[in-house]
């Protein structure tokens, strides 16, 4: 079982930048790949980035190429979200996700064994 732990959330007007962190419990962080995705009001959960297992490999969705970061930590078992140039329509509470299973099929949110209680991200025009 692990529980993830989502924080850095906050208001932030456009243009601005936010830092999320996700801690994870138990000792096997590095056997998990690490995602984030995000859910607006009214919208399906959709996904953001992704890390593998080691974080020598990242993914984005097209949204945010060039603006977010993805990265992990293994040995502090947290997995962190840099986000700059921030738009209003990135508002939406953030999730991370960890996935056991090796499999590419990043923006599939039924592929993922465990999720935090999400973080609130708020940008203002």
């Amino acid at each position: 079982q692990v529980q993830l732990v989502e924080s850095g959330g906050g208001l932030v007007q456009a243009g601005g930048s936010l830092r999320l962190s996700c801690a994870a419990s138990g000792r096997t962080f590095s056997s998990y790949a690490m995602s984030w995705f995000r859910q607006a009001p009214g919208k399906e959960r959709e996904f953001v980035a992704a890390i593998s297992r080691s974080g020598g490999s990242t993914y984005y969705a097209d949204s945010v190429k060039g603006r977010f970061t993805i990265s992990r930590d293994n040995a502090k078992n947290t997995v962190y979200l840099q986000m700059n140039s921030l738009k209003p329509e990135d508002t939406a509470v953030y999730y991370c996700a960890a996935k056991t299973q090796y499999d590419t099929r990043w923006a599939a949110p039924l592929l993922y064994d465990y999720w935090g209680q999400g973080t609130q991200v708020t940008v203002s025009s």
